[in-house]
């Protein structure tokens, strides 16, 4: 199966009774993976969305956004990734969204 074709397969349970979190997460991972940086981060912040504790989603969304060229929106997603990532006790994601923060902010400036 191509990555296309995983892509349109997660596409067709969106709005179905799998739709969740999860789907959401492997639809923007997929996209993201395929070089669709923006579609991703839509998929991402709908993951987010249906469960705002999902730091796995906060780091992706953050990494999507900054591939798509929108760094104070991966900031905002990697700032609140690590809130809820400390918050969760997820010390491992917390401290890659730490990392991927500081370059952001080193590259602002």
């Amino acid at each position: 199966m191509t990555t296309t074709d995983f892509i349109a397969r997660l596409r067709a349970q969106v709005g179905g009774p799998r739709d969740g979190a999860l789907l959401r997460f492997s639809l923007g991972q997929a996209l993201l993976g395929n070089g669709d940086a923006a579609g991703a981060a839509v998929a991402l912040r709908e993951a987010v969305g249906f469960d705002p504790g999902y730091s796995a989603a906060w780091k992706l969304l953050g990494r999507a956004l900054a591939d798509s060229g929108d760094a104070p929106g991966a900031v905002e997603a990697f700032e609140r990734g690590v809130e809820i990532a400390q918050a969760r006790g997820d010390v491992q994601a917390a401290k890659e969204m730490a990392v991927f923060l500081a370059r952001l902010r080193k590259a602002a400036s």
